[in-house]
């Protein structure tokens, strides 16, 4: 089980980092998405995989720590809002511009790129 979730968090981050270095707005977001997701993995994996556990501290010998899923369940809410307003801020530099290309430095009309 913990080999399962450990590939999964590993080609989540391999994915995302490779979506995240393209050079378009799209494949951007994907990959941070995959990020955020591989990392909501991890902090849900870190409270010990336990199935059939209470999440709660109670008479129980075997339970689950309730503060990684009170993490994951924040970190899923501000995910969904910073995916929100990169998207629309992508779409508006896409609206503006007419092109999803991410450059770093663009090239000036009537300049020689050397």
């Amino acid at each position: 089980m913990e080999f399962l979730v450990a590939s999964a968090i590993g080609v989540l981050t391999a994915a995302g980092l490779y979506m995240v270095m393209r050079l378009r707005t799209f494949p951007v977001i994907l990959g941070v998405s995959l990020l955020t997701y591989a990392v909501n993995i991890f902090l849900f994996a870190s409270g010990r995989l336990t199935p059939s556990a209470p999440p709660i501290l109670s008479e129980a010998t075997i339970y689950t720590d309730p503060l990684p899923q009170a993490l994951v369940l924040t970190a899923i809410v501000i995910s969904f809002g910073m995916t929100a307003v990169v998207v629309m801020i992508a779409l508006g530099a896409y609206l503006g511009t007419d092109d999803d290309h991410v450059d770093d430095m663009p090239e000036t009309e009537g300049e020689d790129a050397t």
